[in-house]
């Protein structure tokens, strides 16, 4: 085992991929935090939906790499998914379910009519280990961001989640937290969602925090929980998928759903 670590660090593609996984799961973990306690986990998942029409818009325009299309396209997607969620014309469920489908099958249909779905099918399941180095810039860059964005409006993000009403009667801009956090959810699943895939982004989202929260006395400890079950998750995935040859994606969300197993147990026993 400790022989087989060591030769992970030997080539450079599994050098990049534990960096990766070092940058892209704190993430994952700060996010996943909110999401949980929203109840926004199907509005993630819509998110991850709608990278396919983003990436065929970006080859509608000719772009080389769909990277820009996506992001945009998934930050007007997420504020107009919310402004219809708050409307109360419809139920939250119902406005997320139809708003994932039309971004998966608009984006179906564009790349089918031009002949390029194959080029774009890794989208589905993703792949950490063809990291590239901008690629590792730009996650640091994220999540550099996110961590000054998440410092600076920490309280607010939580009290927004708890109760937009009492936020709001407390003088705190509910509206535009709530449309911050859209937003950046937004830029950070389009940003990882070819490293992970779009078929698996949501619930690197939302285990580590659901794992967290089972067993959290507080929302410090909450927080600080999620970031370490994630990066156990992360790390631990990405060796045992090396060692046995599986798909790291997949091995990542399996260890996470033990994870999340686990401390549901512990929880019960507790309880009872």
């Amino acid at each position: 085992m400790i022989q087989a670590i060591g030769e992970l660090f030997t080539y450079d593609f599994m050098r990049r991929a534990v960096l990766g996984v070092l940058l892209m799961m704190p993430l994952f973990s700060l996010l996943g935090t909110l999401v949980v306690n929203n109840g926004m986990a199907f509005f993630s998942d819509a998110l991850g939906h709608s990278a396919l029409t983003g990436a065929a818009i970006g080859l509608l325009f000719g772009l080389a790499d769909p990277s820009p299309a996506m992001l945009i396209f998934a930050i007007v997607f997420a504020l107009l998914m919310n402004a219809i969620r708050h409307s109360r014309l419809s139920s939250t469920d119902t406005v997320i379910g139809v708003f994932a489908s039309c971004g998966l099958a608009l984006g179906l249909v564009l790349l089918s009519k031009n002949s390029s779905f194959s080029g774009y099918q890794s989208l589905l399941i993703g792949d950490i280990l063809s990291i590239t180095n901008q690629q590792l810039w730009i996650l640091a860059g994220t999540l550099l961001t996110v961590v000054i964005v998440w410092v600076l409006c920490f309280n607010g993000f939580f009290a927004v989640a708890l109760s937009p009403s009492l936020s709001r009667s407390k003088g705190l801009p509910a509206v535009w937290l709530d449309n911050l956090f859209v937003v950046v959810m937004a830029a950070v699943v389009m940003l990882s969602v070819r490293l992970v895939g779009l078929l698996l982004i949501n619930a690197m989202l939302i285990l580590p925090a659901a794992a967290a929260r089972n067993v959290a006395k507080g929302l410090r400890s909450y927080v600080l929980l999620s970031l370490i079950f994630s990066l156990f998750s992360g790390l631990l995935g990405l060796l045992v998928s090396y060692l046995n040859a599986f798909a790291t994606g997949p091995t990542i969300v399996l260890i996470g759903a033990a994870v999340f197993f686990g401390t549901f147990f512990i929880a019960r026993r507790e309880k009872a």
